[in-house]
């Protein structure tokens, strides 16, 4: 087994609301530069960025795995993975047919780049990214799994747009195997409130969406190799493992 310090909550310039240095490549080299063995690229309700952000990542020995925050119907959010950019672009294909169809207005919301492993802009991604998909927190997981992947709850300590603030409480239904909390977060005070969290692998992740907010590697894994697969079969709960949340 070896250690594996992730940070599998990130932002590219394709989310409206992350900085435009937020590129492929930046992303991964700042990754690299801060000392991270693998990372996930996770854009609110899209995965055009992965194509670029995997080749960008393999062409200099990081990981990065394919992944997508999404909006549910709930107005909570849920950070998806996936072992492959295929996978990852079949999940988007899926999620694109059940969000409102609402034109995006780059000087309000901001901009939605597309770019490839180059950095070139290929494209704008038209429709707004921030509306709720027509998905409910309950299927999330499930709906991962069927794309060979899975799902956790992101940032389940905030006040707005997680399980915890739209629900109430973690639905069991759910069936989620891990949740995240944020950064900051104080995981006594969130477990004191919310021991049904307690059975729950608890990961912690910076939500970056500009460069500078991504912080020095604290969170880690042991895993028996630096894959996504192996990832997301240990967040499935296939491999019994040790998470650190630094």
């Amino acid at each position: 087994m070896i250690r594996i310090f992730y940070d599998l909550h990130l932002h590219s310039c394709l989310s409206p609301c992350g900085s435009g240095d937020m590129t492929p490549n930046n992303l991964v080299n700042m990754a690299l530069l801060l000392g991270y063995d693998i990372i996930a690229l996770t854009d609110h309700n899209s995965c055009r960025n992965v194509p670029a952000a995997v080749r960008a990542g393999a062409a200099r020995g990081l990981p990065v795995v394919p992944g997508m925050e999404l909006c549910t119907q709930e107005e909570a959010h849920v950070i998806c993975l996936f072992p492959t950019v295929e996978a990852a672009l079949d999940f988007d294909r899926y999620v694109a047919q059940r969000i409102p169809k609402i034109r995006n207005r780059p000087k309000i919301f901001g901009c939605q780049t597309v770019m490839d492993e180059q950095d070139t802009v290929i494209g704008e991604e038209e429709t707004l990214l921030l509306n709720a998909a027509s998905i409910s927190v309950n299927h999330v997981h499930s709906l991962a799994c069927g794309f060979g992947g899975t799902a956790f709850p992101a940032h389940v300590d905030r006040s707005a747009y997680s399980v915890l603030s739209s629900l109430g409480s973690l639905p069991p239904e759910a069936d989620f195997t891990a949740a995240e909390i944020s950064a900051k977060g104080d995981v006594q005070t969130l477990l004191h409130r919310n021991p049904e969290l307690r059975d729950l692998i608890l990961l912690k992740n910076s939500d970056a969406h500009y460069l500078e907010n991504m912080p020095d590697p604290s969170a880690s894994v042991l895993l028996p190799e630096k894959s996504p697969e192996c990832l997301i079969a240990a967040l499935n709960r296939e491999i019994q493992t040790e998470w650190n949340r630094g």
